[in-house]
């Protein structure tokens, strides 16, 4: 069975692993985790998702829990309404970045956070023991469907008071920006024009057809996106702005029709965050990302004096370390922006407001924001998982004995001008393996050493 069970929650194929039984086990043992309240519900689009809401709904009205459905929105909608509702969690129905035969429930709890280690520790014992708890039907409450969640969502960000003045519109406006949207025809189909239209920029849909279908593999990386490149490039237009199903992703193309690379995007936004810190109130000028992040992280920062934290790989462990330093902005190299002012979650729609922000501040193309950050060479592979992991990385440690050895994920060995990371995937059934380094050859000479190391 193709099922997967981590921090990012569950997801699995539909032909063998995602079945009624099995969504319904899940979803009453999370209202038997939550407090009382209502949950809320969101999907992604997929095709599959709409009998996986109704299921959901269903199991969670068994439960005596009134249910709130949003339809299809994506996963950061599902977070900021929970947070600014004083919901007792909220499920959102997505596979993330996984082909359309996937699907899955990803867990937000009552502060519209992911579930910690502990929380889900919890929920999977109650899974796993069979001991669900039901209410008698005199509990039943009623199903609310909520079509004002995108809206809502979008008003509030751009109420920020980074953009409250609306300088960011009329700048858009001046400069005429223009952007080209592939939404994969998924959640971001609705909101990623709708955010770009309040901010006054021309949207061109590529695929927003807010069906399902994917167009093409959905993880938004360059060799994904070619149709957005060339679709920039034939409208003249100032920016391409690829998202993943559940849109907490984000990916940029410059006004070139040239990928920009997904480890910019926190990056960017870590500038624009910092740019203005004045306009930010209780927070420290520190970033944090995870240890598989870019070092442009600390670049940006750099750029406006700020320090930069880092985590372990997923969204729960970056926003802890976020808490624990008072940071103002944070996120992961896979594209996702987490604005506190906003919501503690990946936020496609808070980056792309940040990066509007950037551009119209320092009157600057995208091309040219990128080139202030420079480059790095990063490269990223990955092994099936074969034998056990921790061997692996001990015989990794005892290599670079003596050397700055990190094995709070997996293990990352860091030098003076480049790293390497190995990590069991949350996701895949796989280990990953990325080398960054000022110079290729030394990135390239680092995957060598470390694919000896595995032979």
């Amino acid at each position: 069975m193709s099922f997967i069970r981590s921090v990012s929650g569950i997801r699995a194929t539909l032909s063998d692993g995602l079945d009624p039984a099995l969504i319904s086990r899940y979803a009453i043992a999370f209202s038997n985790t939550a407090p009382a309240g209502e949950i809320f519900i969101g999907r992604d689009g997929r095709q599959s998702g709409e009998w996986i809401e109704n299921i959901i709904a269903g199991a969670l009205q068994s439960c005596g829990r009134k249910v709130i459905v949003l339809g299809i929105v994506p996963t950061p909608t599902v977070q900021f309404m929970v947070e600014n509702n004083n919901a007792a969690g909220g499920i959102a129905i997505t596979a993330s970045h996984n082909p359309s035969e996937w699907n899955g429930m990803k867990f937000i709890n009552s502060n519209g956070i992911f579930l910690n280690a502990e929380e889900n520790k919890k929920l999977w014992q109650i899974v796993d023991s069979g001991e669900h708890k039901y209410h008698s039907t005199d509990d039943y409450k009623s199903l609310i469907r909520d079509h004002s969640a995108i809206t809502r969502h979008i008003d509030s960000i751009a109420d920020f008071p980074l953009f409250a003045d609306n300088h960011v519109k009329r700048k858009c406006e001046q400069m005429r920006v223009k952007a080209v949207v592939d939404a994969v025809n998924a959640s971001g189909s609705v909101a990623v024009p709708k955010l770009l239209e309040k901010f006054g920029v021309t949207v061109i849909k590529l695929y927003c057809d807010n069906n399902g279908n994917f167009p093409h593999t959905p993880e938004p990386l360059p060799e994904n996106l070619s149709s957005l490149c060339d679709a920039v490039k034939k409208h003249k237009a100032s920016i391409g702005i690829a998202v993943d199903p559940d849109a907490d992703r984000l990916v940029l193309i410059d006004e070139n029709g040239t990928p920009i690379g997904e480890e910019k995007t926190i990056a960017i936004a870590i500038m624009a965050a910092m740019e203005d810190f004045d306009k930010f109130s209780g927070y420290e000028k520190i970033a944090v990302v995870n240890h598989s992040t870019s070092m442009l992280a600390e670049r940006a920062a750099a750029l406006y004096g700020g320090t930069v934290k880092r985590s372990p790989v997923g969204e729960i462990n970056v926003i802890a370390k976020m808490k624990e330093h008072n940071a103002v902005i944070g996120g992961e190299g896979s594209g996702g922006v987490i604005l506190p002012d906003c919501h503690y979650g990946r936020d496609s729609l808070v980056g792309i407001a940040l990066l509007l922000h950037l551009m119209t501040k320092l009157n600057m193309s995208l091309s040219q924001i990128s080139a202030k950050l420079g480059t790095t060479n990063m490269i990223k592979t990955k092994i099936p998982v074969a034998g056990d992991i921790n061997l692996i990385f001990d015989k990794i440690a005892k290599k670079y004995e003596g050397g700055n050895v990190i094995r709070e994920d997996g293990i990352k060995v860091i030098f003076e001008d480049s790293w390497v990371q190995l990590r069991a995937s949350n996701t895949e059934p796989i280990i990953r393996i990325i080398a960054e380094a000022e110079d290729k050859e030394r990135a390239d000479q680092l995957i060598e050493e470390i694919s000896e190391i595995l032979k």
